[in-house]
């Protein structure tokens, strides 16, 4: 009789740490690739940039005193500037700021631009991060119902639902949501804003009009995605095999239909969160609202080269940072971008 001989002590915590420094490994390999593709991307973005200037032709000069200037007027505001200096020392500068977290001095109000962009993004990101819950939360929903039940009245209706929204502009949306629950029902603040240090209902209430206008976009893409994927997850031959092993259609569902269908969806909202912080210039006019967006429209028209250029910026990291949380979430859910696939 062959007997087995009993595991070795510890080893439970081997296997443990095993799987801790995989992860730890894949997570170290993703950052790796982010801030290889960032660094050169934020250099020549930010040198791109700062060209704006020079490519522009515009000057706080005209800004402060008019066209109607006199050169010597004009070159003795200019050297208060120091853009009187050689390009490149004046991009070695600027960028050394940006590095310090200081983006320079608006030429319309001498005021810090780095302030103002916090106070506009404060604005922004709430109704942005929001939006987005509002549409993983709908779109998940929505999408899962759709895929669980394909070919019937339900999924007919929900892709019915999402092809309406998909293609209804926020602005009109915002427009129609304020009419009926802010003038109409009384329901919220038509305008204006709360921060979240004046308590949160006040902040719910005055970013949820405009959350929920620009949140169907969203709703519309991570159903759509996700009820592709999950039925596509459904056919593959894993599925059938866990059914046949008599796998609860619950847990089939969890751990192998939603793991390795959820990869797309998650995706999508990569390419959603800056196309929501852009996409809220209308919407901050509609509601009344001093945000990223409208701050960063206000300087392009005023000609307030330094506040957009601290506007592109901050873009650039907004994007990579959030592209990067959506790859660790990737790698930590979805089986096949922990195989790098």
């Amino acid at each position: 009789m062959t007997t087995t001989a009993p595991p070795a002590p510890g080893w439970h915590r081997g296997v443990t740490g095993t799987r801790a420094g995989r992860t730890v490994a894949r997570v170290a390999a993703i950052v790796g690739r982010s801030v290889a593709v960032f660094v050169p991307v934020f250099l020549v973005a930010t040198f791109v940039t700062f060209a704006l200037r020079s490519l522009s032709g515009l000057s706080p000069a005209r800004i402060q005193l008019g066209e109607s200037a006199t050169p010597q007027a004009v070159a003795q505001v200019e050297a208060e500037w120091g853009l009187d200096r050689p390009f490149l020392v004046q991009y070695g500068d600027w960028f050394a700021g940006v590095l310090r977290g200081d983006l320079g001095t608006s030429w319309t109000n001498g005021a810090d631009i780095s302030t103002l962009i916090g106070l506009g993004l404060s604005v922004s990101l709430s109704i942005a991060l929001f939006a987005l819950l509002i549409g993983v939360v709908v779109g998940f929903a929505l999408g899962t119902v759709a895929a669980l039940r394909p070919a019937t009245w339900l999924d007919r209706s929900v892709t019915g639902f999402v092809t309406v929204i998909s293609v209804m502009p926020a602005f009109v949306v915002g427009i129609l949501l304020v009419t009926v629950f802010a003038v109409g029902l009384g329901l919220f603040p038509s305008a204006g804003y709360a921060p979240a240090e004046q308590g949160i209902g006040p902040w719910l209430a005055h970013i949820t009009l405009p959350a929920l206008a620009l949140s169907l976009d969203v709703v519309a893409d991570v159903a759509r995605q996700l009820r592709s994927s999950l039925i596509a997850a459904y056919r593959e031959n894993y599925v059938t095999g866990a059914l046949v092993r008599g796998l609860s259609p619950r847990r089939v569902f969890f751990t192998h239909v939603l793991r390795n269908g959820i990869g797309p969806a998650l995706a999508t909202l990569g390419l959603k969160f800056p196309a929501l912080v852009g996409a809220s210039v209308v919407t901050e006019w509609i509601f009344g609202l001093q945000g990223f967006g409208r701050f960063a429209n206000d300087s392009a028209q005023t000609g307030d080269v330094p506040a957009v250029q601290g506007v592109l910026v901050v873009s650039i990291v907004l994007v990579v940072t959030f592209n990067l949380v959506v790859n660790l979430v990737l790698a930590r859910v979805t089986p096949a971008s922990q195989r790098g696939v």
